[in-house]
């Protein structure tokens, strides 16, 4: 199994937002619900992506809106979060980037040429 290098970034990115959120709530008294809410979906979006699922590849863009809009509502509103959420902020808009680069690249690249017999 081979993944394309925009599959790739949105792995580690999916991976490193879950690991982000397990640091950013590690002392909340809602432990269990936190886990439920912030951790677990990115860690199922991963397992889906490194599957190669393209459904699992959208979605986590679709869910990377919602963690970009958190970020930008948790660094307006608590300046003290503000490292976690430009983190979030940014592993977001690379969740977005990554999910979107192959649809994209399809999208804008020039087309092939059929070879003339």
């Amino acid at each position: 199994m081979s993944l394309r290098p925009a599959r790739i970034v949105l792995a580690l990115a999916l991976f490193a937002l879950s690991v982000l959120f397990s640091l950013w709530f590690y002392e909340d008294r809602h432990r269990i619900a936190v886990l439920l809410i912030f951790v677990l979906p990115p860690l199922l979006l991963l397992i889906g992506v490194l599957r190669g699922g393209a459904k699992a590849a959208f979605w986590s863009g679709v869910v990377g809106l919602f963690w970009f809009s958190h970020g930008v509502m948790v660094a307006w509103s608590r300046p003290a979060e503000g490292g976690y959420a430009w983190c979030e902020i940014v592993l977001a808009l690379l969740i977005i980037g990554a999910s979107s680069w192959p649809g994209l690249k399809a999208r804008f690249s020039k087309p092939k040429q059929k070879q003339s017999e």
